[in-house]
């Protein structure tokens, strides 16, 4: 027994039940702590970094500052991963001073690799959010239009797409898989795969023929089948519409590809058409006044359009008012300025009919006489 605990024993023991020796146990202890060494640096170190290469506070935290941790994460196992094949190398060079187990040549880099592919995945992930940043710092008004946020959904979804997709490889490359095995399998299996995901590669075809074809952008108001409302985002698989009761609906890119599509964000202009009913016991001078102060109204305005086809005259005399028909163009974007527009115009034209000594007709009037 005394034997046994020997230091000597004890070497003993350890080359041949575990296949270390206190060397063995240094390395690796020594590889964790530079592990967890290099994972603070690169936390510390990185946005100091990065502050002096660019200038955008959003862009610095969404790139460092809110996944610290990942990029931490893969940075250490990183430097790990490749000193560990350097000791992997040293030790196949007949360099017998420490002894690696084979369980530890196929299991630690496998595992350091799994570790930095995912932390590399989950930071590059996380990275994607700074492309409308990127734009914005490039955009010359400081304001994001229709096309501009088009173009950022599509990218953001094409990036999320990729590095699943490339983080996937990576990963099962980690934990072993012959990818040469495995993609040979997935062509065997091709035709199964592609009837089970039919739907989604309609939709990945429906979202490139929505972007080449650019039916509609983000913030049109638009009308799909059924549903209207303004466009808030289009991704790979769908597009979704914010309707007028605050609602999202979401439509499949490949419903699109087939659908007539009403889009009143591509309008030139804004029509409007509206009666206006003036009291019977108008002056006939002062009607013909106030239709030529409104044309005035109307070509005067910066926001309005097709002067030549608007108009304001008397168009009926019916038994309890003397009717005139309106008709007008609005160059405007969206509904807010046209409803602004809207109620400019409508009160220029109460304040002219109050200059002209004009009376609107008024059903109450008519009830109680």
């Amino acid at each position: 027994m005394s034997n046994f605990l020997t230091p000597e024993s004890d070497s003993v023991w350890m080359d041949q039940m575990l296949g270390l020796n206190y060397l063995t146990i240094a390395l690796l202890v020594g590889l964790l702590a530079i592990g967890i060494l290099s994972r603070f640096i690169t936390m510390w170190l990185a946005p100091k970094a990065l502050k002096k290469i660019i200038p955008s506070d959003s862009i610095q935290s969404k790139t460092v500052k809110d996944s610290d941790k990942a990029l931490g994460t893969a940075a250490g196992a990183g430097i790990t991963l490749y000193i560990l094949n350097a000791l992997i190398k040293l030790h196949q060079e007949e360099d017998n001073s420490f002894i690696l187990p084979s369980v530890l040549q196929d299991l630690l880099p496998n595992l350091l690799q799994f570790v930095f592919a995912l932390s590399l995945v989950v930071w590059a992930f996380r990275l994607v959010a700074i492309v409308q940043d990127v734009v914005e710092l490039f955009d010359k008004d400081g304001e994001l239009d229709g096309s501009e946020k088009t173009l950022i959904s599509a990218v953001e979804s094409l990036l999320r797409f990729l590095i699943i997709a490339l983080g996937a490889v990576f990963i099962a490359d980690a934990l072993g898989f012959n990818l040469t095995s495995l993609i040979a399998g997935l062509g065997i299996s091709g035709l199964a795969l592609a009837l089970a995901a039919k739907d989604t590669i309609s939709n990945l075809f429906g979202a490139t023929t929505v972007l080449l074809d650019r039916p509609f952008k983000v913030g049109d108001w638009v009308i799909v089948d059924s549903v209207e409302g303004e466009v808030m985002e289009i991704s790979l698989r769908t597009t979704l519409i914010r309707t007028a009761a605050d609602t999202v609906v979401t439509v499949p890119n490949a419903n699109l590809v087939n659908t007539p599509i009403e889009n009143f964000g591509k309008r030139r202009w804004r029509r409007w058409q509206s009666l206006l009913h003036l009291d019977l016991n108008s002056n006939p001078d002062d009607v013909a006044a106030f239709c030529d102060g409104v044309m005035e109204l109307i070509t005067s305005s910066a926001v309005t359009v097709k002067h030549e086809s608007s108009w304001c005259q008397v168009s009926n005399l019916s038994a309890q008012s003397l009717d005139l028909s309106l008709n007008l163009y609005w160059d405007v974007a969206g509904g807010a300025p046209e409803r602004e527009a809207k109620e400019s115009f409508l009160l220029g034209l109460m304040q002219l009919a109050k200059a002209k000594n004009l009376k609107f007709f008024d059903a109450r009037m008519m009830m109680n006489a």
